[in-house]
Parts: structure tokens; sequence; C-alpha cells
């Protein structure tokens, strides 16, 4: 067991350590902004992923955000969007970022966003520039990746063996929620979830190229009725039955591989593209590190933190880690800051235990926080995404 877990673990580390992982945030930012309320005052601080959000959270108008990620390749992402912001017309920024390639683009990206960029970030996309050729067999950058190469499996199953594509686009189509579920209960659900659907689903290499490590995806397995497939099943009957697909550009860019003017992030609308350009994208600054380390280094006070869904990493592989985090969320926190995370399981209560030093003495976290449940839930109902088990919204409330 010990050694099938080791394995398990080197698998993930191997595919989130060496590759780009998130071609999008996979979070709801309108579910973030209910909860977040930010004001001019505000200081964020978001883990990266693909710096979708971090530029959403821009647009709100606070006065800095820290972009905060281990994986450089994800700060390269953030970067290269900052870069296309301010060299790139709207034309080509949302053929580059909304359809997922650009004819020219690498005549674009080395007269125009190289120069922008860390030296990380060129060596990253000086090596990688056939991910905006539109050629090939993943002819969109929101296949590339390894959540894109899973978003291209998905839609080779869908073409190839579930035959559903017309179902699909009635769906994505659809002119209400009563219509989307029709359509899913009578052309997709029996198509789509066949046993070698469920079977895929249950691997941990398929969780891996998603970025879910074993720890999530035991949490899932021990919380949830079913197993992870099972929840895979019910999220996805969820978003076509309950929740409007009008606008869900995050099911939308993985089912198509790309967006549309009307559905896509409020970083590729041209309005706040031109606000962005004006001086908010300024406001955003990226690190490569984890948020201990950011925290401890930077002399920073942050009252609005998003930390998605990564404890959930910590809480088995790295408690130590977890701790060390906290120690530094504590010392780094404005007075009522407000922290938001995501779950893979119906709740997170090994938050609360951990242990840190406040005031001269030993606290448990969750004796320093009080928790928003009502306005979480009701959040968590309407979130577009709908595949986390548990939203969380929390004000650090230090006695």
């Amino acid at each position: 067991m010990a050694m099938m877990t080791a394995l398990r673990s080197r698998g993930f580390n191997f595919v989130h350590r060496n590759h780009l992982v998130y071609n999008t945030c996979w979070e709801d930012p309108r579910v973030d902004h209910a909860a977040l309320q930010l004001s001019e005052q505000d200081t964020v601080l978001v883990i990266t992923s693909a710096g979708c959000n971090a530029l959403d959270y821009a647009l709100a108008g606070p006065r800095r955000v820290y972009a905060v990620d281990m994986n450089p390749r994800q700060n390269a992402l953030l970067e290269l969007k900052i870069a296309a912001i301010k060299r790139l017309d709207y034309e080509d920024f949302f053929s580059l970022f909304g359809l997922g390639r650009l004819a020219n683009y690498e005549t674009a990206y080395r007269s125009a966003l190289r120069p922008l960029l860390s030296e990380s970030a060129r060596a990253f996309w000086d090596e990688n520039l056939d991910c905006f050729d539109g050629v090939g067999r993943r002819p969109s950058f929101y296949f590339r990746g390894t959540s894109g190469w899973f978003a291209w499996m998905i839609n080779q199953y869908i073409d190839r063996i579930a035959r559903v594509r017309g179902g699909i686009e009635a769906a994505l189509g659809a002119g209400s929620i009563d219509e989307q579920r029709k359509v899913y209960q009578t052309q997709l659900r029996h198509a789509f979830w066949r046993p070698q659907m469920r079977w895929f689903l249950r691997r941990d290499c398929t969780m891996s190229l998603l970025g879910v490590p074993r720890p999530q995806r035991d949490q899932i397995d021990r919380d949830y009725n079913g197993g992870v497939a099972q929840f895979a099943e019910d999220c996805v009957a969820a978003v076509f039955g309950q929740i409007p697909l009008k606008d869900n550009y995050f099911w939308r860019v993985y089912l198509t591989g790309r967006y549309t003017p009307e559905c896509c992030p409020a970083y590729l609308k041209p309005e706040n593209f031109e606000k962005l350009r004006g001086g908010l994208v300024d406001r955003i600054s990226v690190h490569t590190s984890s948020i201990a380390t950011f925290l401890r280094r930077h002399d920073v006070t942050i009252s609005r933190f998003v930390l998605l869904d990564h404890m959930d990493w910590l809480s088995a592989a790295d408690h130590p880690a977890l701790k060390q985090e906290w120690q530094q969320i504590v010392r780094r926190s404005a007075p009522r800051a407000r922290l938001l995370w995501r779950s893979a399981g119906m709740s997170s209560n090994f938050i609360d235990r951990v242990p840190v030093q406040h005031g001269g003495r030993r606290r448990e976290v969750g004796s320093l926080l009080t928790y928003q449940r009502k306005l979480a839930a009701d959040l968590h109902r309407v979130d577009r995404v709908h595949t986390y088990g548990s939203f969380h919204v929390a004000d650090f409330a230090a006695a």
C-alpha cells in the first residue's frame, strides 16, 4: 500500500511540476466577486492558476493583486496574457485567448510579447510556440496543457464513441434550463455515461491530468456516495440541468476548444480589455513561490485571500506546509480580512484544527475565523463550474 501511494504521488508530482496544468481557471469569479466585495482599498492574494481570475479581480479596481503560484508555467501564462493586453490589438488578443490560436503568433510573440516576459516565462514560451499556431490534432490552446489534453480526449469520446456532438451543440444553444435539461436527459445522459467513461474517471492518471492529487480524490471517495465517478456524473447533470449554459464559458471552452464573444471570461470582453490596458493590469504582480514563502518574504498586508482548493493537497501530503502557510496568513492578514477557498470534500474541517501562534499563545485556526456559511452555501449552489464539493467564506476575526 505504501509503495502504491508513493507511485501515485510521484505520478501527480511529475505532471504538476513539469507541465502547464491549467490553461484556463476552473473557479467562477462571479461567485468570488459576490463573496469578496472588492474595493479600491483591498489587496488581493490569489493562486495564479491560469491567470484569468487575477485579471478578473483587477477589473474591480483593488489596490493590488498578488498572483502567487509554485508552478512557474502557470505564472508564464499570466505573464503572456499581461504582455498581450499591453501590446496586441483587441482582435488579435481575442483570437489568441478567445479562440486559442493566432495565425501570426510566432511573429507577434517574438516582436511584441517576448520582450515583456520574465526570463523563466521566455524560456517556457520559446519552447512552446506551437501552442497557439492552430494546426495539428489539437488546434486550440485550450486543448494544450494537461487539463487541455483531458478536454481533447473527452471531445474525442464525444465525437467518436458516444457520438453526441449534436446533443452538445443543442445544449449549448438552448434557450432555457428546461430545454437544456431535456437535451441532456434525452440525447446525452445515457449515451455519454458508458462504463468506459466511468472507468476512465476512476483512474489516478486521469485525475492527475486535471491537477487532482490522490488526497483530494480520497476526499471525494470518502465523502460522496459512489465516489469520484458518481460525483462527476452528478456534477454534469447539475450543470446541464440546473445552471444556464448560455454564459457558462467554463464548460463551453472545454466542449468546443474556444470561447465566443458572448460567452467568455471578463478579461476577453472589449470594454474590459481597454480597462486593463488603461492601467488596471499594472496592479497585478506575479510571484513564483509558495504562499507561505511569498508572505514571509514580502512586507504586505492582505485583505482578501483566494486560496482555491490547494489546502486539500496539503492536508494529507504536507501537513507541516499547511501549518506554515496559515501562520503566515495570520501574520499578514489585515483586520477583518476575508478568505475564500474550495474543497473537493463536502467540508474542510481539517483547517480549523491547524495550530498557529497568535497573540503570544497557541491557537487553532478555527478559533480565529468567522465563517459566512449561508453566503457560501448560497453562492456554491449557483457556481457555474460546479465541480467542487464545498465552498468556504471566512473572515479573520482574531480577538
